[in-house]
């Protein structure tokens, strides 16, 4: 049971890193390179599966989209947040290419 409650915690604390890494990366965050280098590292290390990372993109994606329906405003900005998926998932993929080289 403890496993499952540690895999929870660890869990929120990635969606809680990703939404950081959402909330700056069309910024000139210079600090972004190395949010998105610890989430890959924990991602990596705790071996999260692929599917899952997408889930919580989405599910991100579906809570902003839902703030701006209350504000009025539209959506359609948050399909240019697709770019930090793919950014995220080759770097992931970069880990993984490193790692069997090794």
């Amino acid at each position: 049971m403890t496993q499952e409650v540690d895999r929870q915690v660890l869990l929120q604390q990635l969606k809680s890193d990703y939404r950081q890494i959402l909330l700056t990366y069309f910024t000139t965050d210079k600090a972004l390179k190395e949010k998105i280098d610890k989430f890959i590292n924990a991602v990596f290390c705790a071996n999260i599966p692929v599917p899952q990372i997408i889930e919580i993109h989405m599910e991100l994606i579906e809570e902003f989209a839902d703030q701006l329906k209350l504000e009025g405003r539209s959506g359609e900005t948050l399909m240019d947040y697709r770019l930090t998926l793919i950014d995220i998932l080759a770097h992931l993929c970069e880990v993984y290419r490193c790692a069997i080289f090794k």
